[in-house]
């Protein structure tokens, strides 16, 4: 099919979080798209049916609710701080119908592999049909492609798996069990081994501050954005001496001392774990040196007799529909202008190949109305566009905010909230583009509803 043939349509591949978040903005705006999802129902990893989600039933937000919903969509009154699993997938839901989304998306139906034109995409799905768009937006997820440790196959009389196959502590039942791994999922998950396992142990290459839910009585997002906006330096000084104070001398229960500061990692909101070590109920170890028969041997030399080996050891970004040539990649992530935009490729994007220390679905209605405003600026406003690239070209916002982050894969593209929104107004004034104000979504609210009557 020649490129002139080739609609003012976009393809926003991936009904999560973020593929909603487009749909809506794109509505608005007035954006012609199509949204494919290879699952049945909205919410990609937050559908615990949805096969291979993550989801394991103890699964909370680390972020509170009044910090992390969509703008003009709070979440119900009723939710606690942090919404469970199944509380965030039936809002993902609530979400859909009320501004319409769900007649929008071709479940079901998977975007198998993209071929890359002069004026866009021609795009194959798994019924076998090809069609042609002007936009590609990647908006598939980053936690579908679990990676296991080198020496996960070494010769072992145990089991060894992926926290992704966790869904429920009666795995554990009557098991010694080994969880890898320390993020915020294999906290949970140690937590949920410390409650049902015969005897636990968790596995730490590194030390970590681990942050309560609650300061003050606020969730401690909200205790963040509501204190005294300080300089980083002074914030991971006052936060370190205040987390000394709550927590006490890590190492104390097992645990390595932390060699970065507060803030130089991704926050483990998580002290429950501290409460199952301070009990006995779980045993930290060190790093992990190989399996050997009924036991895994530590680099310290120690060696345990383990049933299960659970590895909480992250995931291999991927999108595997699109030649990877396409992007520029760094730490095996796709390195993107605002983490959004791919530099000298106007027709391709990617919204949810982030980490960030905070709410993320704020920020995803930001990021999907900067994807529209250069979606519209191609379309019909081209010395705009122009602008927009050489933007792109000559420049790289800083969105560490100070912070000097722990030189692993994960933090390789990690951004700081504050940076990050600082960042996008930045841009908006540049670009002489709006803001997302409160009630800016309302007129799609009353379509549906004047759709429905």
């Amino acid at each position: 099919m020649a490129s002139s043939s080739i609609p003012n349509r976009a393809c926003i591949v991936g009904a999560g979080p973020g593929g909603l978040a487009l749909a809506r903005t794109f509505k608005l705006l007035g954006i012609e798209f199509d949204i494919f999802e290879r699952h049945s129902d909205v919410g990609g990893i937050w559908d615990a049916n949805n096969p291979g989600s993550p989801m394991y039933a103890s699964a909370h937000f680390i972020s509170s609710k009044t910090q992390s919903h969509y703008t003009d969509f709070p979440m119900p009154d009723d939710y606690p701080d942090y919404p469970s699993n199944k509380q965030i997938h039936s809002y993902m839901q609530a979400f859909a119908q009320e501004y319409g989304l769900y007649d929008d998306i071709t479940f079901n139906t998977e975007v198998t592999s993209t071929k890359s034109e002069k004026d866009g995409w021609q795009v194959t799905l798994s019924n076998g049909e090809t069609r042609p768009y002007r936009w590609l937006i990647c908006v598939n997820g980053t936690n579908w492609h679990p990676t296991l440790p080198d020496w996960a196959d070494g010769p072992f009389d145990g089991e060894v798996r992926h926290a992704n196959s966790f869904h429920h502590m009666d795995e554990f039942r009557g098991k010694r069990v080994l969880i890898v791994g320390a993020g915020n999922s294999g906290c949970d998950i140690a937590c949920d081994a410390a409650a049902a396992a015969d005897a636990a142990f968790i596995s730490l290459r590194r030390g970590y501050h681990f942050i309560p839910k609650h300061l003050m009585g606020k969730p401690a997002d909200v205790f963040a954005h509501e204190g005294p906006h300080l300089p980083m330096w002074l914030t991971q000084k006052v936060f370190g001496l205040l987390l000394r104070f709550i927590n006490g001398d890590l190492t104390r229960l097992g645990l390595p001392a932390p060699d970065h500061k507060v803030f130089e990692s991704h926050p483990i909101l998580n002290t429950q774990l501290l409460h199952y070590l301070g009990h006995g109920d779980i045993k930290a170890k060190g790093d992990v040196e190989c399996l050997d028969g009924k036991h895994v041997v530590f680099k310290d030399g120690s060696r345990e007799e383990i049933d299960l080996v659970l590895c909480a050891t992250g995931y291999e970004w991927k999108i595997p529909y699109v030649d990877p040539s396409e992007f520029t990649w760094k730490a095996g992530r796709p390195d993107l202008y605002m983490n959004l935009f791919v530099k000298g490729h106007p027709h391709l994007f990617s919204l949810g190949f982030m980490e960030t220390n905070g709410g993320a679905y704020k920020l995803f209605d930001n990021m999907a109305d900067l994807i529209a405003r250069a979606i519209l600026a191609e379309r019909d406003q081209p010395k705009q566009a122009k602008r927009f690239h050489k933007r792109l070209s000559a420049h790289q916002p800083d969105l560490s905010g100070g912070v000097n982050y722990v030189g692993s894969d994960r933090h390789a593209t990690y951004v700081n909230v504050d940076a990050y929104q600082k960042a996008m107004a930045d841009l908006r004034k540049h670009m002489n583009w709006p803001d997302v104000p409160d009630g800016h979504f309302d007129a799609v609210r009353r379509a549906t509803k004047a759709e429905a009557a």
